[in-house]
């Protein structure tokens, strides 16, 4: 059919009508105020009314004005045309992707973090553990296993901490931390103390405008498991200002694994340092004597205090049967938790190499040119894939038989290694083992030992 001007929508135009209860009247008022009655169209008994003034009907404000009355048994709705008179919510599951345009939902308007790395933790999914799976006997502080997450240990028992294949189901994690007591202590001394912490350069963390006025919140989430229920604290240390904030959780089911979601205002005082140096810290507390928890919990952020550090929290070193586990660990600006972000296990391992870079374990593996500086000295460069956050320093097996110098018409025993240079993105390190090479002759240095390993560590 042919017509004028822009052609008539063929989908999705929706008028409002309303159906009246007819009596033997030619006067009805309408629910909504129009200006004339072009602005409504009248139907009686399935035929369209002609409107105006000696026409059908006319209609002004909410009142309809019919030319003949009509008689009972008649059907008469008017149908509005040419404004919205009211806006609804569509019905549920009513809209599909192809009503929407590519870009008219953005995720700042559904309140979703879309910015990449959004997680300023690294290796929350558990993954990554350059340093090995699982490490027996833990009655110290450091680095044991898992990349990024450092023990923090004072007279708790002994544990052992491990990469585990425990994980919630359906949630996309393959690997969670696990710490299990091995020897309990159940009578704590005032300094004992246990934590699972990780921290971050000050310098990204510039975005979250810590010590201005519009300082952002930060929130917390994380799947986690025990066999003791009870409280737990979870604390953020800023290490530039001294200054802390601490939150609790409480584990509600045992050997159930549960999702935490903890807030943490933002803190108007004292700004991160931007630089490479840790400004921030996340602790996750599984033990602490009174040193720590005779004080007030530090729910608001405070000049740290160590007795407002832990105040509420379970001993979890009191018995040998004891286990904790944690995956899916997220922090991120804003008030509410956004679902995980899962990076690829390339993008995640380059991530962690920044602070800690494995070049080699185990036995027979290359770990690259070596040349013969003298008969009793071998000079080697390792060059890192990415930069790492400081010169590092060297982490080695030390003693005899881990190491060995293959060159032309033998091999040589390397037991002892010296850092001579360490850049951001090389190291060099020589031996003063005896050897008996050729000077200037080059050849190839290898693990030889199963328990055989060398590191670049640069962590916080």
């Amino acid at each position: 059919m042919a017509y004028l001007g822009n052609r008539p929508a063929e989908s999705y135009a929706s008028f409002e009508t309303e159906t009246f209860s007819v009596s033997a009247t030619t006067n009805y008022t309408l629910s909504h105020a129009v200006t004339n009655e072009n602005e409504i169209r009248l139907v009686i008994n399935g035929v369209v009314q002609q409107p105006g003034s000696g026409k059908a009907y006319t209609a002004s404000g909410t009142t309809l004005t019919l030319t003949s009355a009509t008689v009972s048994g008649d059907v008469m709705y008017a149908v509005y045309l040419g404004r919205a008179l009211q806006t609804v919510n569509p019905p549920n599951a009513s809209v599909g992707t192809a009503q929407l345009a590519s870009d008219s939902v953005t995720y700042e308007k559904i309140g979703y973090n879309a910015n990449s790395y959004r997680n300023i933790i690294i290796n929350g999914d558990m993954s990554i553990a350059q340093r090995g799976t699982s490490t027996s006997s833990i009655t110290s502080s450091g680095y044991h296993s898992l990349d990024r997450f450092r023990t923090s240990y004072d007279t708790a028992g002994t544990w052992t901490q491990s990469q585990s294949t425990d994980v919630p189901t359906g949630q996309g994690f393959a690997k969670s931390f696990k710490m299990d007591c091995t020897t309990a202590n159940g009578s704590l001394s005032a300094g004992s103390f246990l934590a699972i912490q990780t921290k971050f350069e000050g310098q990204n963390l510039q975005y979250l405008k810590k010590g201005t006025s519009s300082a952002e919140s930060l929130t917390l989430s994380f799947w986690v498991k025990s066999s003791k229920t009870g409280t737990h604290i979870a604390n953020l240390y800023d290490a530039d200002n001294n200054r802390s904030i601490a939150k609790s959780y409480t584990i509600s089911s045992a050997n159930t694994w549960e999702k935490k979601t903890l807030t943490y205002a933002g803190d108007t005082s004292g700004a991160f340092g931007n630089d490479n140096a840790t400004s921030l810290e996340l602790k996750f507390i599984l033990v602490a004597g009174t040193n720590y928890t005779s004080g007030t919990l530090a729910t608001s952020w405070e000049s740290s205090t160590n007795a407002n550090t832990a105040v509420g929290q379970v001993n979890l070193a009191d018995s040998t049967s004891n286990e904790w586990y944690v995956t899916g660990v997220q922090l991120e600006a804003g008030t509410t938790a956004s679902d995980f972000e899962f990076l690829p296990v390339d993008v995640n391992l380059q991530r962690c190499q920044r602070y800690y870079y494995l070049v080699a374990s185990g036995s027979g593996i290359n770990i690259g040119f070596i040349i013969y500086n003298t008969s009793s000295n071998t000079n080697s460069r390792v060059q890192f894939s990415t930069i790492m956050r400081a010169n590092p320093t060297l982490d080695i097996t030390t003693g005899t038989g881990y190491y060995r110098a293959y060159r032309g018409g033998g091999s040589d025993d390397i037991t002892a290694f010296t850092l001579d240079t360490a850049r951001t993105n090389y190291m060099y390190f020589y031996d003063s083992s005896t050897s008996s090479g050729t000077v200037g002759y080059g050849g190839v240095l290898n693990t030889n030992n199963s328990s055989s390993y060398i590191a670049a560590d640069a962590e916080l």
